[in-house]
């Protein structure tokens, strides 16, 4: 059968009088291994299990959710790819007009909290049904937590969705082992020691040896238990030193078991070999826009040890690196060769982190850290940061017969790759693998704010950009870096916003995205954010959380363009930076009547100047 089964007629035709699982995701239904539903029914189906996938059902009847029966074990739940209130909703709460992970990137096909309302709705039908909740929504929430939408202390989604169990992470080797011992007749109450899993229980006792949290009323009423318990999550995130947690809720808890170890290269072949059709069903008659963005991009590594205090990664996919072999990544290639859409480019070859394929020492390998950040403040001295492996796998890839380009757009640590002296990782990238231009994540340039990020000093950015132009001036290229600036992270003020705007007419760059901070659960940010302190240090934090001045700070990094005028104008003032304001070439706007339209000041919306 070349794609899972979507209705009953096809489980019929498989041989079979039911599904063994069913897959309810909020993505439609793309069966590529950049989509967590497809890959996990595919690794079912590599152990003899029959998966049934039911894509963006309409949740407001739950006889949508009935349409294959029963599944004779269990129904897995996910939002999907993303957050389902990140996807519905941008940093300023407002309603986004569109879904890329739906046909035609038509918004609305799925609920709000998406991995709750399903489960509740299968859970009115099928009383006893085994319900498993997974994927990103589930995996970030499987604690209480911070919910900006809400502007409040959340309960685990377990709590509220009904679901029996949760697989967090990346969730293959947890649903092999959870698929076994439900065919074994295991009751899903008793499956209670499955790493990388969460589950709710009113028998303490049972638990075993565990670090108890916070309760959730504590959490929930105390900002400072809200950072403790959210410090002991974050530091037992280690498949190695983690240990058992448990978050009591009155006569609950729940219960989280250590991280799931992960896939070694071997298992990841097998994962990546897996028979998936790398394409939307034919059920849809539009395109989604999602599936065309990684049609032809191969994802070569797992885990980012980067350690950035906004990101989620270190909470979901952790901060151990695995990655495919060598000849496993050229098969996909090989794939994308016979495929008669593909031009002979080769989108990106990465991961969360593209140039992280190795994991960053051997100490993390053998004991994990109890300090996880292996770039911040400075480079661990135990850290290594060759480049040969990525760079031999990209040589192979461009010398493969059918392949023109092989391009790196998933983002790259420039402080990691500046560690490297030994490989030329540097020039060869800039002569093969840049297609004009170069995204990179520089972030800020305030020391403080950069500090609270987790991310180098702009120094190292610098030196960077120094060394690229010269690489790419060596292949005879010109070539230019995109930076991406974030406005209204927790400790950011508005005289470093001030500053970065600054930054940015000093180069003459105005950047044509800007990322507001965004609170999502899972980050040491969001936690600085709700706290409005450093959970590691207990230092008090200002936070931008007034919608204007949030409005104001994003406004100050695209000071140029003429619909920010009144909002940069009350920033300045309001920082005692008049000076800024005028006619000399340091200003950022000059002076005019409020309610102009005249362009402030004559700058580039793209590229540096040439």
């Amino acid at each position: 059968m070349p794609f899972l089964p979507v209705t009953a007629g096809e489980i019929i035709k498989a041989g079979y009088e039911r599904p063994d699982f069913i897959v309810v995701t909020g993505d439609a239904y793309v069966d590529h291994p950049s989509f967590g539903a497809a890959i996990i029914g595919r690794v079912l189906g590599d152990r003899g299990f029959l998966t049934a996938v039911l894509p963006q059902p309409d949740w407001r009847d739950a006889k949508n959710f009935t349409v294959f029966g029963e599944p004779r074990l269990a129904f897995l739940v996910t939002a999907g790819n993303l957050d389902s209130m990140v996807n519905h909703y941008t940093a300023a709460k407002k309603r986004r007009g569109a879904d890329a992970y739906s046909p035609g990137g038509r918004a609305g096909m799925r609920p709000d909290r998406a991995v709750t309302v399903y489960s509740n709705k299968i859970r009115e039908t099928y009383k006893k049904t085994p319900i498993i909740c997974g994927g990103l929504e589930a995996s970030l929430r499987r604690l209480a937590h911070y919910d900006y939408w809400d502007d409040k202390v959340r309960r685990s989604v377990l709590m509220d969705s009904g679901a029996d169990l949760l697989v967090y992470g990346m969730g293959e080797r947890q649903i092999m082992e959870i698929a076994r011992l439900l065919d074994a007749g295991v009751p899903v109450g008793e499956i209670t020691n499955v790493k990388g899993t969460a589950y709710k229980t009113k028998n303490a006792g049972r638990i075993g040896e565990h670090i108890t949290l916070p309760s959730f009323e504590e959490v929930a009423g105390d900002k400072r238990k809200y950072a403790e318990s959210f410090m002991l999550q974050y530091n037992n995130m280690c498949h190695i030193r983690g240990k058992m947690l448990a978050e009591p809720y009155g006569g609950w808890s729940v219960v989280q078991n250590p991280p799931a170890v992960p896939l070694t290269t071997k298992e990841m072949d097998r994962v990546y070999r897996l028979p998936l059709e790398r394409g939307c069903h034919p059920m849809y008659n539009q395109k989604i826009p999602a599936a065309q963005e990684i049609q032809f991009s191969i994802t070569s590594s797992r885990g980012c040890f980067g350690g950035c205090s906004y990101c989620s990664l270190g909470f979901h996919q952790g901060c151990a690196v695995s990655a495919r072999s060598h000849l496993s990544v050229m098969d996909e290639a090989k794939n994308f060769i016979r495929d008669p859409d593909f031009k002979g480019y080769i989108h990106d070859v990465g991961g969360p982190t593209a140039n992280f394929r190795r994991p960053p020492c051997e100490k993390q390998v053998k004991e994990g850290c109890s300090d996880k950040r292996c770039l911040h403040p400075k480079p661990c001295k135990n850290l290594d940061a060759s480049h040969t492996d990525y760079l031999s796998l990209l040589k192979k890839l461009r010398g493969m017969p059918g392949i023109k380009k092989v391009f790196i757009r998933s983002g790259i640590r420039y402080d990691y790759l500046l560690l490297d002296k030994t490989s030329g990782f540097l020039n060869e990238m800039c002569a093969n693998h840049v297609s004009g231009q170069l995204k990179v994540a520089p972030e800020h340039v305030s020391a403080k704010v950069l500090d609270l990020m987790g991310k180098p000093p702009v120094e190292v950015y610098e030196k960077f950009k120094v060394a690229f132009m010269k690489a790419s001036a060596e292949a005879g290229l010109e070539q230019y870096l995109t930076p991406y600036f974030m406005s209204g992270h927790p400790g950011c003020e508005l005289t470093d916003a001030v500053e970065l705007a600054e930054y940015i007419r000093d180069r003459r760059v105005m950047p044509e995205q800007v990322q507001d901070f965004y609170p999502t659960p899972g980050t040491l940010s969001t936690c600085m954010y709700y706290t409005e302190t450093d959970p590691r240090t207990g230092r008090r934090l200002y936070v931008a959380k007034n919608a204007r001045e949030k409005a104001m700070q994003r406004a100050l990094i695209q000071y140029g363009l003429a619909r920010n005028y009144n909002l940069v104008k009350e920033a300045l003032v309001r920082a005692g930076r008049e000076d800024l304001i005028g006619y000399s070439k340091k200003c950022l706007i000059r002076p005019r009547p409020s309610g102009g339209t005249r362009r402030n000041n004559p700058i580039s919306t793209g590229s540096p100047r040439r």
